[in-house]
């Protein structure tokens, strides 16, 4: 059966997705024998659909561990999801809402009981929405993060960090979501400018009639006030040291203290200082011994100690209170103001700064190994640049609070009594023994379990380790499996630069802390996908694709192909379907070679040019395979897209099969013939990682294989060595038919009309073996060596300073000719010029490369040479 005409891909990616499975080539065992290579797939959440950025990660994961598995390496990539606590929760609460019910209705073991029934439904679909885009993960590996020996060893690390002193309980100031009713660490907030008012409110000193004014965003919290901060050093306001101001509306004294934390140049030069609602303020307060005083209930609205407008939400209290303020000629004026605001990721209510009973990691010693070993480079960042952010994090690390309020995740394990006394232990039995030895004069009959659950990120941070051995967590601690100690630590990890410290960061302090060493040798991180206009893509926005429409129009190589046209290391991709459309030609280029090449009868002899072409197009192969191994050791994976591209596009289909192609219906002699489909099999190994379907239909398709003759784990091509002198010949010999073509274009002289070739002192042109090859693509019926410019009409034109003259006796209008040759000529007198001046720049000729100046002074030359020969033309049409 003929192949189409095009490259269908609906037809070949089920078959070979499928036929790939059925052999095991994606499962991965320990093998001594051999090198191994392994990835950890960053585990999407359970909740997630695929997003254009998990089509750029993954597809750069599949790149590296195909490419690994051709290399005969142990490739293993290991797949998996995470149960993204705050996400899968609001999944399921709207589930639960849709059906009628209420979560406050529900005990935590039905709850949970529904929580797992939206897992099976849905936690999957990301993972099979992967294997449509070709990911080679061993799915037999597919790891959860709330597994049960998963769990297990969460809970684990959690009591051995609690006995080692790491893990502390303590009222601190968190992110609060007051929708969610849970803390979120930072990552899970997003900052947005919001347009707000700015509002200066007077404070009356008390036993006076002066009053400070202070500016504010947030009036709604001036009943939570315990101090008037002031800058020491601010002449306005030396005369207040020692005395007290009284708060608008509740008539509370509080002092008025000085700090040369306050900007005296920021609105009035006095702050309020309000403990329980600012981060930054809690930490002024600790420094001045301030009283807390919480006037937020857990859904942001006012409780009792705000002492007016109870129970009120805190916009609708910011509102009233701002016209109160007004009424009792508390707020001198009132100023549009951007304010930076925080969000809840999940649930978009703004943030509260909140006091709140939390678990913390305390981050000091543990995270030293993490920080030092990136900055030695150890542990590889790429691009390097993010070096600076992880050290800026790292030196300035706080205190992970890594407690959620919330039923779905992994469950704290510490056990209270009725008076608040607690145990860590892993289970109630345990609890109990252990609550008996360490309160044994308590009379408490009941413990009780916290009802938290810990920071999605306290399992995540497991990861490389978790999916390999879950056991090696508690004292006495082992050594691992042979599953671990063979793929751990791993090579590479694909990511997100916003989730560097969040999620990077913390596996590399677990890596340390459990197995000694790093997790991974180089963290390869990608940029966010754009549009067009430079603007993240997001569903409110509407700029995002599907990326599932776009495999099914274009198919999956030309999305791999596409997405990373234009994706450097931590550089944003702006994402234009027309690279997808440029993934899809690509495609369809190589099937028709491939079509062009089968098509082919043999039984000639081998002609001169051909084995000229052979010679040429394996050196060229080499030096494009060598400059591709570079790339790839540089993590320049678009790079090495574009230097693939370009070694098929321009020097296989454009150059050597026009080369080696037989007049139509004529034969290809068998020489020829073979050595051409040897070099399509050495271009398809080097394409699969991009394109593994097309590259796996063609192999097959090229000649009958085996069950197991397959490209995903055939040899990569090993560049050999290259002739650089028939490299450098061959360009020279493209631009003289580049420049044959260009004319017959230019005069209107048909391709099939042959043409003679004159060349000026031809013996010492840069042309020795292409001749045949410059007739044959360029249809000049002879070449002629001359000394001199031929007397009757031609068209000139210089290569590499050698001069070449068509003969156009008969074929031009010469009034025609005078006027083009004319424009020629201006334009490289212009042209002239332009490297001229720069040549007799001082400044420039002083401070550049002296290959940049080598290729100016080439430029002056050829420029001379084409004004000469162009002068010549005209006096001959005179």
């Amino acid at each position: 059966m003929s192949l189409s005409t095009k490259y269908n891909p609906q037809e070949v990616e089920n078959k070979w997705y499928s036929y790939w499975l059925q052999h095991g080539f994606f499962h991965s065992e320990p093998n001594p024998d051999k090198e191994p290579f392994c990835i950890v797939i960053p585990p999407p959440n359970v909740t997630g659909v695929l997003h254009m950025g998990h089509m750029l990660n993954n597809t750069i994961q599949d790149i590296l561990v195909r490419r690994a598995r051709m290399q005969g390496k142990e490739a293993c990539w290991v797949p998996g999801t995470d149960h993204a606590s705050i996400a899968t929760e609001a999944k399921v609460v709207a589930m639960l809402r849709e059906r009628g019910i209420k979560k406050s209705d529900l005990s935590r073991e039905d709850f949970l009981k529904y929580a797992w029934e939206w897992k099976e439904k849905y936690g999957g679909i990301i993972l099979e929405q992967l294997k449509k885009l070709g990911a080679s993960c061993d799915w037999d590996r597919t790891t959860f993060t709330m597994d049960p020996d998963y769990y297990d060893a969460v809970i684990d690390v959690f009591i051995d960090l609690y006995n080692k002193g790491n893990i502390y309980r303590g009222l601190r100031m968190v992110n609060w979501d007051p929708v969610g009713k849970t803390a979120l660490s930072d990552d899970e907030v997003i900052h947005k400018d919001v347009a707000s008012k700015l509002y200066y409110i007077k404070y009356k000193i008390e036993g006076s009639n002066d009053f400070v004014t202070i500016a504010t965003v947030r009036p709604e919290t001036i009943m939570a006030d315990t101090a008037i901060c002031v800058n020491p050093n601010d002449d306005r306001y030396k005369h207040l040291k020692g005395k007290k101001v009284l708060i608008p509306l509740i008539n509370r004294a509080i002092p008025i203290i000085e700090d040369d934390y306050v900007a005296m140049d920021f609105g009035t030069g006095c702050l309020k200082v309000t403990p329980a609602h600012d981060m930054n303020d809690n930490e002024l307060g600790k420094k001045h011994n301030l009283p807390v005083i919480d006037i937020l209930n857990e859904d942001a609205t006012l409780n009792s100690n705000a002492q007016i407008l109870v129970g009120e939400d805190r916009f609708v209290a910011r509102k009233k209170i701002a016209k109160m303020l007004e009424a009792e000629d508390h707020l001198a004026k009132v100023e549009d103001y951007t304010s930076h605001v925080g969000f809840s990721e999940r649930t978009d209510a703004v943030i509260e700064p909140r006091l709140s009973l939390q678990w913390f990691l305390t981050m000091g010693e543990i995270t030293r190994p993490a920080h030092k070993h990136v900055m030695d480079d150890t542990i590889q960042l790429l691009p390097p640049k993010f070096k600076n952010t992880y050290n800026h994090w790292m030196s300035n690390v706080r205190d992970w609070c890594i407690s959620r309020q919330l039923w779905w995740g992994h469950r704290i394990p510490a056990w209270f009594d009725e008076e608040g006394n607690f145990v860590v232990a892993k289970t109630e039995q345990e609890a109990q023994e252990k609550y008996k030895r360490q309160y044994p004069n308590s009379k408490s009959q009941k413990l009780t379990q916290d009802p938290d659950v810990m920071d999605t990120w306290f399992s995540s941070w497991l990861w490389p380790i978790a999916v390999f051995d879950t056991t090696v967590f508690k004292a006495p601690y082992n050594k691992g499996n042979k599953d671990l100690n063979y793929y751990y630590p791993t090579n590479d990890l694909v990511t997100a630069p916003e989730i560097l410290f969040f999620w990077v960061a913390r596996m590399i302090i677990a890596g340390y802390e459990y197995r000694g060493e790093k997790p991974f040798s180089n963290v390869y991180l990608t940029g966010i996908v754009r549009d067009k206009q430079g603007r993240k893509m997001s569903k409110s926005l509407g700029n995002s694709p599907d990326p599932l429409d776009l495999i099914a129009t274009h198919g999956a190589d030309a999305v791999r192909t596409g997405m990373l046209f234009s994706a450097p290391a931590g550089n944003d991709l702006l994402y234009d379907e027309k690279l997808i459309e440029q993934g899809r030609n690509f495609a369809n280029k190589i099937w028709n070679a491939f079509r062009l090449v089968k098509g082919w009868t043999t039984g000639a002899s081998q002609p001169e040019e051909n084995k000229i072409a052979i010679q040429w197009f394996q050196s060229q192969l080499n030096q494009s395979l060598i400059e591709i191994e570079d790339h790839f050791s540089k993590f320049r994976i678009s790079d090495a897209l574009h230097a693939i591209y370009k070694l098929v596009w321009d020097d296989f289909c454009s150059w050597y099969l026009e080369m080696v192609k037989p007049e139509f219906g004529k034969p290809i002699d068998q020489t020829t013939y073979e050595q051409t489909i040897v070099f399509f099999e050495t271009l398809l190994k080097a394409l699969h990682p991009f394109m593994p379907f097309i590259t796996e239909e063609l192999w097959h398709e090229l000649k009958d294989r085996g069950g197991k003759d397959a490209i995903i784990v055939a040899p990569a091509p090993q560049p050999g060595q290259f002739d650089q002198k028939i490299l450098d010949e061959a360009v020279t010999s493209f631009e003289v038919i580049t420049e044959v073509r260009n004319t017959r274009n230019a005069k209107g002289i048909s391709p099939k009309e042959a043409m003679k070739l004159l060349v000026k002192n031809g013996e010492h042109a840069p042309i020795r073996s292409f001749w045949g090859i410059v007739k044959k693509l360029s249809n000049v019926s002879e070449v002629t060596f001359v000394k001199e410019a031929p007397a009757t009409p031609s068209t000139p034109f210089v290569v590499k300073s050698t001069e070449f003259f068509i003969p156009m006796e008969g074929k031009v209008d010469t009034a025609k000719e005078r006027e083009t040759i004319l424009k020629d000529i201006d334009y490289q007198k212009g042209f002239l010029a332009s490297v001229e001046k720069k040549l007799s720049n001082e400044k420039f000729v002083s401070g550049a490369p002296p290959q940049v100046l080598e290729n100016e002074r080439k430029k002056k030359a050829d420029a001379e040479a084409k004004i000469k020969s162009l002068e010549e033309s005209l006096a001959r049409l005179a």
